[in-house]
């Protein structure tokens, strides 16, 4: 593999780095260097983190740069490569239903929502360097925030889509810190005696960490279409289970004729939820009548569960995007204007929580996150869907 390419041959080379990242540029380099292609191509998938914050990312991007062009680096992100999230543009973009609902007009509130029913488990040491909002939150739970919100850009093509989201991301309003609940699970025991450890209980963890755990937030997009409309995005570790999954909460039918037989509240809103994992699946929740006399109003879903409706394994995500940097295909990899984005909203919320050492609240583990978090979705009017519900 070290050898040169055969002049006249059209070889490509892939190199996937998913090293530490205190080694990360001196090996893209060198593989540049001495180990590309001069008749062929050579590109570089690039593993997060990518940098800690604004400064050191431009630092890892200016780096990459003296060897590398944006063409031939991968940023990767491999919740990019899920299916649901493939879908999302498809379900967005190919059914006029959802175009006109697509808006403040009609959505309430979108929620994005990550669990793990498991801690960090002998990586305490690598996580307390990053923590939640560094490892899911600037990263994935954006990205799918992007797609979601994104405007219809030009054509399929890569960069028409990275510009969207790009636009989109960049009108996400400054994270203020009373939007912002902080956790971090401790132990608790079960039945037989067990105890499940808590996250300072982890030996690969500094003593006395404030490092959080678990996240929640609410985000705003300052643009035509999103104005007001609450995005709440939340993530952790060692939650009741594991799950991933948008949730968009619709807004009340004006002058509802079945007010009282629904229930009132929440019980007669509509409601679409995109399942990423486990069991993958799209349901549309509606408001019914119960079969009988009288009439009395209930939710009913309308599902497309993946593994009933098609046959066969679903692809896994890194697999489809190694596959697309094969075939040179960039939309689901993340442009480097993308990335200043991305940092440029986090890294204030970041540096104040550091500097002001902040102290997460704690919670035990498997259970449903920190009060706060619900505290905080009260404040916009919102009840976290994923925690009503045992799906």
């Amino acid at each position: 593999e070290g050898g040169r390419c055969d002049a006249g041959t059209g070889v490509m080379r892939v190199f996937y780095l998913s090293i530490p990242p205190s080694i990360f540029v001196p090996v893209a380099q060198n593989a540049a260097r001495h180990v590309s292609c001069d008749k062929g191509e050579t590109r570089v998938i690039v593993e997060k983190p990518f940098g800690r914050d604004l400064k050191s990312s431009r630092e890892l991007t200016a780096s990459l740069a003296e060897d590398l062009s944006e063409e031939q680096t991968y940023r990767i992100d491999h919740y990019l490569g899920k299916e649901l999230i493939e879908n999302l543009t498809v379900l967005r973009f190919s059914n006029i239903i959802f175009q006109p609902l697509w808006s403040r007009q009609y959505i309430r509130n979108v929620q994005i929502n990550f669990s793990e029913n498991f801690g960090t488990e002998g990586r305490g040491g690598y996580f307390d360097n990053y923590g939640i909002i560094r490892d899911i939150m600037q990263n994935h739970l954006l990205q799918i925030l992007a797609l979601f919100a994104m405007e219809e850009p030009a054509s399929m093509d890569a960069e028409d889509i990275r510009d969207e989201k790009v636009k989109v991301i960049r009108c996400i309003r400054p994270i203020e810190m009373d939007n912002v609940v902080l956790g971090q699970y401790k132990s608790k025991k079960v039945a037989g005696g067990e105890t499940l450890p808590g996250y300072l209980d982890d030996d690969t963890v500094p003593p006395g960490s404030l490092c959080p755990t678990f996240c929640a937030m609410a985000l705003f997009i300052d643009n035509a279409r999103w104005d007001g409309v609450p995005f709440l995005m939340k993530a952790g570790k060692a939650l009741h289970k594991r799950q991933a999954e948008i949730r968009i909460q619709f807004r009340h039918a004006p002058g509802n004729l079945y007010r009282n037989a629904a229930g009132g509240g929440d019980m007669n809103t509509n409601e679409l939820v995109i399942r990423i994992q486990p069991n993958e699946s799209i349901y549309l929740r509606i408001n019914s009548k119960v079969p009988g006399l009288g009439m009395r109003l209930d939710q009913t879903d309308l599902d497309l569960q993946y593994k009933k409706r098609f046959a066969g394994e679903l692809p896994d995500a890194y697999e489809r995007l190694i596959l697309d940097v094969v075939h040179g295909d960039k939309r689901l990899f993340i442009r480097n204007d993308e990335l200043e984005a991305a940092w440029k909203l986090f890294t204030p919320l970041l540096q104040k929580i550091e500097k002001d050492q902040i102290a997460p609240e704690l919670y035990p583990y498997g259970s449903r996150g920190p009060i706060g978090a619900h505290y905080l979705a009260s404040r916009w009017n919102v009840r976290w869907g994923d925690t009503n519900e045992d799906e």
